[in-house]
């Protein structure tokens, strides 16, 4: 591998590395305003995305010029890949967390309505698989990888609990409508959260065994079995 092309990778990770903070901290950000009713944290959210968006259209610019200009092959060419891919992912979790705080904004006329303990549960365990799955990026840990998949059924079931919680909710208290439907869109926005997760992780694995790892979850719990 040229020095040249060293370089770009290199600048490139680190670029993917300051927009994976940005995006944690959006995270963060969004949920801690779920959680305790900050709606004061719902602009810094919203407002953090167009910078999102310009950094993953410089990221995306980047990706390409490496592949025409060096074309890499073999596991230089699955670093470049892997990148161009979470990238992708971290801008899809940067929309779901001003999603997320949106809602947010919008239960703040419905201060009575009990948000389901489940929630801040799937919250927080949403927003370390998104952690996990960025460090075993960095450390190139096919182990973590693997477990951050394992997690994401885990997620799965809080949020049917949540939804199963919430339509006895409705059921019993119409008039709480529209807050709960506020609340079930949140769920389903954390859930997807932690899917994005995964599909981090799964881009791990396929940065450092060379393995597409996407949808064949059942097959990756077996190496943790």
């Amino acid at each position: 591998m040229s020095k040249h092309l060293e370089r770009d990778l290199e600048a490139l990770e680190r670029e993917i590395l300051a927009q994976s903070s940005l995006v944690e901290e959006m995270i963060a950000k969004a949920c801690r305003a779920l959680v305790d009713r900050r709606v004061d944290l719902v602009s810094e959210v919203v407002d953090s995305e167009q910078q999102i968006d310009e950094r993953e259209v410089k990221i995306e610019e980047e990706c390409l010029k490496i592949l025409a200009l060096h074309q890499p092959v073999a596991v230089d060419l699955r670093r470049t890949a892997t990148v161009l891919k979470i990238n992708t992912e971290l801008e899809r979790i940067a929309d779901l967390a001003v999603n997320i705080a949106e809602r947010t904004s919008s239960l703040a006329a419905h201060l009575d309505f009990e948000i389901p303990d489940k929630l801040e549960r799937m919250s927080i365990d949403a927003t370390d698989m998104v952690h996990d799955a960025l460090d075993a990026f960095v450390e190139q840990d096919v182990v973590a990888a693997r477990e951050v998949c394992q997690r994401d059924e885990e997620i799965d079931t809080l949020n049917r609990q949540v939804i199963d919680e919430l339509y006895e909710s409705m059921q019993a208290r119409p008039d709480q409508i529209e807050p709960a439907l506020h609340v079930f869109s949140i769920s389903r926005h954390v859930e997807r959260i932690a899917d994005c997760a995964t599909n981090i992780a799964e881009d791990v694995i396929y940065l450092v065994e060379g393995e597409i790892a996407r949808h064949h979850l059942v097959e990756l719990k077996k190496h943790l079995t």
